[in-house]
């Protein structure tokens, strides 16, 4: 993608509501309080106290001093101390119940956040799940993310009732497919989470009946175990974009494709930049783009007329009528405009969205189809390459579909998540938890995978969470995909809205792979066109994949929040 040069445009930018920091709130940390609820940390200041403390833990919990706010965790302090002489107490898990710590333990001036994995089958507990350990989640937030509405989500006090006296305050959230405890001590908001679903019990997932035990008996086991008195400064972020003008365009935030949105509702506008970053896709130009609706798509279960699975096929979605074509490596897939998918219809659950169901992120192609053959209908996979958008910590239990990249600074506490890149490929690379990266490392390749190879359409899926009161909050990344690609391209973006003018869609034609090759014929000037060998054709592959699907799902499982 080029720039244009100023004197090839003299037009204005469209009228646009110009991008937006976050709003924050700091948490007012009463330092003097959770040092008095230190055990045995002798005299001094609370800095004093929490330093003695922190030379102790940081063996278990490597850089808790960097902790704005007091750290919590389900370990037994009193008798790492008195082991703490002992080769093994670097390393024994009985400190921690029947809780294990993970590689991701992530402190800083933000606050801290954390993982404990319990064995598959719930260990003491009663759980039915069996394919993997069950992961909780602990954050303390120096700050929380202040969201406007709409902020869907269910909201009861805990079932345990001694709870209510250990924690005064606290509640008990259903949100987004976790099970939330949410409360404050010492002016911090602090939440445990755990994946769940809120239904019946099942073999397939963990529901939340059998997942709130778990969560109970994690938070009666919480002791203060680190942290430092810091001041706790407002974030910045500096939003300034590139002045030159480019050929960049995008439609607003909240703009999706007509009636594409959970029961035909609108998409969120929402302006807000939450963290600076580097695009996800390594190279220019790249596509913010719907995968469902767009030339290819599968309408996501809202029905289409017309023909779909035959290449070049014309057929529509029947949510809005528009005219599609079978045909993923299509020119309008892969030129400008951009547009907003973010609460685009699916049936994942996102409080952010109107109907508090949507995407979850934003869907991204890059920047053009690599097909096998002339007969191909699909896009090629491992083409273009994806890069770590900061310098973070990895989160990814290994065979997981999805890549979480973590922030805690000063500025941002925030978490992005790459979906659609091939697991095998991301496990042998080392794509796991406790992996740092750093802004701009290639993390892997952009994929089709959806529980299979060929299970999706051709892009990087891109989400972002920030840390609420109610815990790790999906938001919408439109606009701060829309600045860190300006950063990339150092060009200004000219934002569109309904019923402007669209620049023509330029003809971008794919690469094949393996064209048809033309060849003398043996004692003739006569040449004769050799096809390549083609792939099965499309419905065939499809059918053989829902078929392994299928055998492999023999009862219906809900979709989690790494499914898309």
């Amino acid at each position: 993608m080029a720039v244009l040069a100023a004197t090839l445009t003299t037009a204005p930018f469209a009228a646009a509501t110009e991008i937006e920091p976050p709003k924050v709130t700091i948490s007012p940390v009463d330092w003097t309080a959770a040092a008095a609820a230190l055990k045995d940390a002798g005299a001094g200041t609370p800095a004093e106290q929490f330093a003695k403390l922190n030379a102790i833990s940081d063996k278990r919990f490597p850089g808790i001093a960097k902790s704005s706010v007091p750290v919590l965790a389900p370990f037994d302090l009193d008798a790492f101390k008195a082991d703490a002489d002992k080769p093994e107490a670097a390393t024994a898990d009985k400190y921690f119940g029947p809780f294990h710590p993970t590689k991701y333990f992530l402190p800083g001036p933000a606050g801290f956040t954390g993982t404990y994995n319990l064995d598959v089958g719930g260990g003491p507990f009663k759980v039915s799940y069996k394919k993997k350990p069950v992961e909780i989640e602990i954050t303390g937030a120096g700050f929380t993310y202040d969201l406007d509405g709409p902020n869907h989500e269910e909201v009861f006090p805990p079932k345990d009732k001694e709870l209510a006296t250990l924690f005064p305050g606290i509640k008990r959230i259903l949100r987004e497919a976790h099970v939330r405890y949410a409360f404050e001590r010492f002016g911090v908001p602090y939440i445990v989470s755990i994946q769940c679903y809120d239904q019946r019990v099942s073999s397939k997932y963990l529901s939340c009946r059998e997942a709130d035990p778990i969560a109970e008996a994690f938070l009666k086991k919480l002791a203060v175990v680190g942290g430092t008195p810091q001041t706790i400064a407002e974030p910045h972020l500096d939003l300034t974009r590139p002045t030159a003008p480019s050929d960049f365009t995008y439609y607003a935030p909240g703009d999706l494709i007509p009636n594409t949105g959970w029961k035909k509702m609108p998409g969120r506008v929402d302006y807000h930049v939450y963290a600076l970053m580097r695009f996800p896709i390594a190279e220019a130009p790249a596509y913010v783009k719907s995968q469902s609706f767009m030339p290819w798509g599968d309408c996501y279960r809202s029905g289409h007329t017309g023909r779909i699975g035959k290449k070049d096929a014309t057929y529509t979605c029947k949510v809005n009528g528009l005219p599609l074509i079978f045909n993923e490596s299509a020119a309008v897939n892969f030129n400008y405009p951009w547009r907003d998918n973010f609460c685009e219809l699916r049936d994942f659950l996102v409080g952010q969205c109107p109907g508090g169901y949507g995407h979850q992120g934003e869907d991204i192609r890059p920047a053009n189809c690599v097909m096998d053959n002339e007969g191909s209908d699909r896009c090629e996979p491992y083409q273009h390459t994806i890069a770590a958008v900061r310098d973070g910590l990895i989160w990814r239990l290994p065979g997981n579909l999805a890549a979480y990249l973590i922030l805690n600074n000063a500025n941002e506490f925030v978490r992005f998540r790459y979906l659609h890149m091939n697991p095998k490929f991301m496990d042998d690379d080392g794509l796991v938890t406790g992996r740092v990266v750093k802004e701009g490392d290639i993390i892997g390749k952009v994929a089709t995978w959806g529980d299979y190879e060929s299970g999706t359409s051709y892009h990087l899926h891109f989400n972002m969470q920030v840390v609420t009161k109610s815990g790790w909050v999906w938001v919408n990344p439109y606009m701060s995909l829309v600045l860190s690609y300006e950063k990339l391209i150092g060009g200004r973006g000219t934002e569109l809205h309904e019923g402007d003018p669209l620049p023509p869609v330029p003809a971008k034609p794919p690469v094949i792979l393996h064209p048809p090759v033309t060849a003398a014929t043996p004692g003739s000037t006569e040449t004769k066109t050799e096809t390549a060998e083609p792939k099965k054709p499309l419905v065939k592959r499809v059918r053989e994949k829902v078929r392994k699907f299928i055998r492999r799902h023999r009862r219906h499982k809900p979709r989690t929040e790494t499914d898309e």
